[in-house]
C-alpha cells in the first residue's frame, strides 16, 4: 500500500511539472496553439503598434516574414505614438508594408478616414490599408451597439479611404463580428482574427490572425509578445495583390 502511495504521489509531481513546464512554454512563446503549415501558408508577416515599443526593422525583417502591418491611427484624432518612426524605417527592408487603423465606435467615419489618409503617406508596394474592427470597451458583443449606425460609419470611411488610396480596404475582425458587418460590408477582402483555432471554412479570408503570442526579436516594448498573420495564397499572388 505504501509503495502505491509513493508511485502515485510521484506521478502527481510529474504531471503537475509537465503542466507547469507546458504552460511556462506558452508564456513565453515557444508554443502555439496555431501553428500553421509554412508549406500551405508560405506567406507570413506581423501587425505592430506602439506596444512593441522601438522596432529594429533590420532585426524584425530578417525574422521569416514577408510583410508588416503597422497601426497609424485611431478614432478621428489619434496617431499611434510610433507610427512615423516605423513607418519610414520599415521601408528600408526587403518587407511589404501596410498600416491599419483602429475603428472607433463613437466617432465618425468621414472624420476617422481624413485621420488616417493625413497620416499615411502612400510609399511603393504597400499593402491595401487596413481597418480593425473588434470588440473594446462597452462594445464587447455586436448587440451591445447600434448596427445601423456602425456599418453606415464603417461604409463612410471605407468609401473614402478607397478614395484616398485607389485600393480597396481590408476589414480586420473577429468570427463573431463578422456576420454584422457582412450584412451590408461583404464585398471587402476579410483578415479574421482566430487565434484559437482555424477560421471557419465557410470564411473566404485573406489574411489570417493566428498568434497573439508570439515572440520574435528586433522589438523591445512593454509587449512582449507580437501578433502573427498568414496571407492566404502563394508568393507569386502575394506580389500581386494590392
Amino acid at each position: 500500500m505504501k509503495k502505491k502511495l509513493l508511485i502515485s504521489a510521484a506521478a502527481l509531481v510529474i504531471i503537475v511539472a509537465l503542466m507547469g513546464l507546458t504552460a511556462g512554454l506558452f508564456y513565453f512563446g515557444v508554443l502555439h496553439i496555431n501553428n500553421p503549415s509554412k508549406r500551405k501558408y508560405p506567406i507570413r508577416g506581423v501587425d505592430v503598434a506602439h506596444y512593441q515599443g522601438v522596432v529594429d526593422w533590420e532585426v524584425l525583417s530578417k525574422e521569416d516574414i514577408s510583410f508588416a502591418y503597422i497601426k497609424a491611427t485611431e478614432g478621428s484624432s489619434s496617431v499611434d505614438e510610433q507610427f512615423e518612426k516605423n513607418w519610414n524605417e520599415a521601408q528600408n527592408t526587403d518587407l511589404r508594408i501596410g498600416a491599419y487603423h483602429f475603428f472607433s465606435l463613437d466617432s465618425s467615419g468621414v472624420t476617422q478616414a481624413e485621420n488616417f489618409c493625413k497620416t499615411v503617406t502612400p510609399v511603393p508596394g504597400m499593402l491595401p490599408p487596413v481597418v480593425d474592427v473588434e470588440p473594446y470597451g462597452g462594445y464587447r458583443e455586436p448587440d451591445m451597439l447600434d448596427k445601423d449606425k456602425m456599418l453606415t460609419e464603417l461604409g463612410a470611411f471605407l468609401d473614402e479611404v478607397e478614395t484616398c488610396y485607389s485600393m480597396k480596404p481590408v476589414i480586420y475582425t473577429t468570427k463573431e463580428w463578422l456576420p454584422v458587418i457582412q450584412e451590408r460590408l461583404a464585398d471587402y477582402d476579410v483578415w479574421i482574427r482566430n487565434v484559437y483555432g482555424k477560421p471557419d471554412p465557410s470564411i473566404n479570408w485573406t489574411f489570417w490572425q493566428y498568434s497573439n503570442r508570439h515572440v520574435l526579436s528586433g522589438y523591445s516594448g512593454t509587449e512582449r509578445y507580437i501578433d502573427m498573420n498568414v496571407f492566404y495564397g502563394d508568393e507569386e499572388t502575394f506580389s500581386a495583390y494590392n
